[in-house]
């Protein structure tokens, strides 16, 4: 068996929820478990004590500070960190990512395709730029991105990319968090020893 290579990941919440947010927590236990240094970060506007989310380049700002620290607290370089988080904040990753960000790969849960109910407002323009392994885990009742959706959106990011669908989750996920951390851990696991 071929020797772990040392990674780290960093996680952020949705727009609702802060660094504590179960499913976070979930992941984080589970990867931690595992040998993976993980962090979970809240955005500028949650450390405020403010509920409305801060400008995209503020948030983005905020994951590029994150992933330099964590890479420098785990002492790896900034290409074997794996970015992602919940919503809002897996999809700040992936534009961080589409920017110039490095990192190992990407996980996006219930990433937010589109607002519920407007399919017509697509958050996809960024995705061709992706060109590193991306994990999409999603329920399949989630109306920000039905599995069909998602699956067509992806198509176009040039990177390899994996789905895993919660049967029955809504965008929430609520009580999936032991489906979710195992999602994600398998193919962390699988990206760091590779």
């Amino acid at each position: 068996m071929p020797a772990r290579k040392q990674a780290a990941l960093l996680l952020t919440p949705g727009a609702g929820a802060d660094r504590d947010q179960s499913a976070l927590v979930a992941m984080d236990e589970a990867l931690s478990a595992c040998g993976v240094v993980v962090e979970r970060m809240d955005f500028p506007y949650r450390q405020a004590g403010r509920r409305a989310p801060d400008k995209p380049p503020v948030l983005l700002a905020a994951v590029r500070q994150g992933a330099d620290a964590l890479a420098a607290r785990a002492g790896v370089a900034p290409e074997r960190v794996v970015l992602g988080g919940r919503s809002m904040g897996g999809r700040m990753c992936s534009m961080a990512v589409a920017e110039g960000l490095p990192a190992l790969g990407l996980v996006l849960v219930s990433y937010p395709l589109h607002p519920p109910g407007k399919p017509d407002r697509l958050r996809v323009e960024h995705f061709s730029r992706l060109a590193l392994p991306c994990l999409f885990v999603s329920g399949t009742r989630d109306a920000f991105a039905t599995p069909d959706e998602l699956h067509a959106h992806t198509a176009a990011i040039p990177g390899p990319v994996a789905h895993r669908w919660i049967e029955g989750g809504d965008h929430g996920l609520r009580r999936k968090d032991a489906e979710v951390a195992a999602a994600v851990r398998e193919w962390v696991e699988v990206l760091v020893s590779g």
